[in-house]
């Protein structure tokens, strides 16, 4: 039965995103965690058991560019995610990956291939990966495909380039973001313009989440 719930969830991935509220984001819904298996400090099952006593309705692990969690672990909660390091033009940007089938072979030149590039930041810097074809990658695996922290990207105009991903298939926009540790520090642009952004083109799915990385989620 579990197996049969889990697997309906993934195939509606795209209608159960865009049933998520702003205030499902403040205490019920987190789409973006990280774990020990990229630069989190976390366990998944420390993270699965915390978010259960919270009362939590669904929670995504987007580890850096691995799906390694998501091979041990499944969970009625637990929606398959990944944030992959991109640079689009001259933006460098995070492409979060939901409701993907883990086992797609399409997916697997876009993952890591040592634990260096889950976690050190200057490895993930220098990534290569096609963005139009990760997104078409996403997609032949089920998923759908967001830009992580919008306001973070050093984009001279950022509804441009925002248009330009929404052009090669990009799905959604992370709108409910907190801007946490050192990413208050490195926004290009103002919440408020992703919020505009969003409005402006409402086939955008928006999404949210805190970023975690601590040790007690």
């Amino acid at each position: 039965m579990f197996t049969l719930l889990y697997y309906k969830i993934m195939g509606n991935i795209r209608d159960l995103l865009n049933s998520f509220t702003k205030e499902d984001f403040v205490n019920k819904v987190n789409l973006h965690i990280h774990t020990k298996h990229s630069d989190g400090e976390a366990s998944v099952e420390q993270i699965l058991l915390s978010a259960k006593k919270k009362g939590y309705k669904y929670i995504a692990i987007t580890d850096h560019n691995t799906i390694e969690a998501h091979k041990r672990f499944k969970d009625e909660i637990l929606l398959t995610g990944v944030e992959f390091d991109c640079w689009y033009g001259y933006v460098f940007f995070h492409l979060l990956a939901y409701g993907i089938d883990i086992n797609n072979p399409e997916l697997q030149p876009f993952l890591a291939k040592t634990k260096k590039d889950t976690e050190d930041v200057i490895p993930r810097l220098f990534a290569k990966r096609n963005v139009r074809k990760l997104i078409q990658a996403i997609h032949n695996a089920g998923g759908i495909a967001v830009l992580a922290h919008p306001a973070c990207c050093w984009a001279i105009s950022l509804e441009k380039f925002i248009v330009g991903l929404m052009n090669i298939g990009i799905d959604g926009i992370e709108v409910y973001y907190p801007y946490p540790r050192f990413r208050k520090f490195a926004k290009f642009h103002q919440e408020e313009s992703v919020i505009k952004i969003a409005e402006k083109y409402p086939n955008l799915i928006r999404t949210g989440g805190t970023d975690f990385h601590g040790a007690e989620f």
